[in-house]
């Protein structure tokens, strides 16, 4: 499929971006994950705004969202059966150490086919914490080996996602997904404040089905009578098991209930 490098579209053997940039060398990029419904990216507008927001957090200038959303139909025009968008904004090429050069930044396009999620999943809680005093807490950006290395150890034990808590010990986040819990038969999440991210597709069943966020300890996991993911990709993903331990109700009426809500109200409006 084809890719958009800073306002070209070519082959993906073909796209050149500096051995240099700064997304590659040290990590120093934001990005965006959306899948794409009828050659349509989902909820775009939104993801536009946490892509500014990660800029910001980390130090760079603001993404033209004019340019990007021109580029977006650009590509998706070229790759009509897309499933799978993905932005990538760079401090663009540096020297080889932390300090920004001052060439500009970098505007990556790439689409994929879509994948297909199992109905349901097991996660593996990880033996390492999200730092969520870290100078890059809830930010989407490019530095994913920590994601990396925690996804390969939950593959290893039959897992699909890896689980962090943070340093206090709180639920915090998967490697690529927000996380939900129904205890006592109410819908919570973890608050922004444990280092997680503020998911696309977290907050719109927050707001569709009537979430709360509440400070959870990484217990409560297995204390949960459901357990969900979300994510841009997988929308909402039932858990039917902790590590080795198996979730009472996989998926569960309430879960079942997001899942309804969410895929209505997702079809009716392709950027709420």
């Amino acid at each position: 499929m084809k890719v958009w490098v800073d306002g070209r579209i070519s082959e993906p053997d073909e796209a050149r971006v500096s051995p240099f940039d700064h997304g590659f060398t040290v990590g120093d990029g934001v990005f965006e994950t959306c899948k794409v419904v009828a050659g349509q990216p989902f909820a775009l507008t939104r993801h536009l705004s946490r892509l500014a927001v990660s800029a910001e957090g980390l130090g760079l200038p603001a993404p033209d969202t004019v340019r990007v959303r021109d580029g977006v139909a650009e590509l998706l025009a070229a790759e009509p059966d897309a499933g799978r968008l993905r932005i990538t904004y760079t401090g663009g090429p540096g020297p080889l150490g932390s300090d920004r050069g001052d060439e500009g930044n970098t505007l990556v396009l790439a689409v994929s086919p879509g994948g297909q999620w199992e109905a349901t999943t097991k996660v593996v809680v990880v033996p390492w914490v999200r730092n969520e005093r870290s100078a890059v807490a809830g930010l989407k950006t490019t530095a994913y080996a920590e994601n990396v290395v925690a996804l390969e150890y939950a593959h290893a034990r039959g897992g699909s996602e890896a689980i962090f808590g943070n340093s206090v010990g709180a639920l915090c986040e998967g490697t690529g997904s927000n996380i939900f819990c129904v205890l006592d038969g109410e819908l919570v999440t973890p608050p922004l404040a444990s280092g997680c991210l503020a998911g696309i597709t977290r907050a719109l069943v927050m707001q569709w089905c009537g979430a709360r966020e509440a400070e959870l300890p990484l217990d409560a996991l297995r204390e949960s009578e459901e357990v969900f993911l979300t994510s841009s990709t997988r929308d909402v993903q039932p858990v039917h098991a902790v590590d080795d331990a198996g979730v009472a109700d996989a998926p569960g009426p309430v879960t079942k209930r997001a899942i309804e809500v969410f895929g209505s109200r997702s079809a009716a409006d392709i950027d709420p």
